[in-house]
């Protein structure tokens, strides 16, 4: 009876690991994405958009470039979207030194209530440095993104120099 009460704990023990790996997988695999809202500050906006270019393809495929397209003013995706178009502007030759990138640092430049500007320089995969100005805005308009931070603007990319 004492090996038969072993094994049954032992195999409930193993069980419940298993189901709580199986449940942590679901729960990173399924990660949603940050929408806009009114208490996200401008440096918030910019900082969560380089987040997930940094990590572009985590927790799926184009995760940090759909993250972005959450961030885009509306006028923005009108213009860059729909969204399969957003990721391939972003995988051409401007904008794919985002994509998982090594480092970021974000400067602001200019405030005001509506308008934040702000110079980035990020740190690409081949030690490269480039310059992006970014733009936020605060949407004005009545809706679900009245209030709200969202980029209006990213410069073409500035080559600074290597970091060797």
């Amino acid at each position: 009876m004492k090996f038969f009460f072993k094994v049954s704990l032992y195999g409930l023990i193993y069980v419940s690991i298993i189901f709580f790996l199986a449940f942590m997988f679901i729960v990173t695999a399924k990660a949603d994405l940050i929408k806009p809202n009114p208490n996200i500050e401008p440096y918030q906006v910019v900082k969560i958009q380089l987040n997930g270019l940094m990590k572009n393809n985590q927790p799926s495929t184009n995760y940090g470039i759909k993250q972005v397209w959450e961030f885009a003013h509306p006028n923005n995706q009108k213009n860059t979207g729909p969204l399969n178009r957003f990721i391939s502007m972003i995988k051409g030759d401007n904008y794919k030194i985002l994509l998982n990138h090594k480092d970021h640092e974000i400067k602001e430049l200019k405030i005001t209530n509506y308008v934040v500007f702000y110079e980035v320089i990020v740190l690409d995969q081949n030690k490269i440095y480039y310059k992006f100005n970014w733009q936020v805005e605060k949407h004005k308009n009545d809706g679900p993104l009245k209030n709200c931070w969202l980029t209006t603007m990213v410069s073409a990319p500035i080559p600074l120099s290597s970091s060797i």
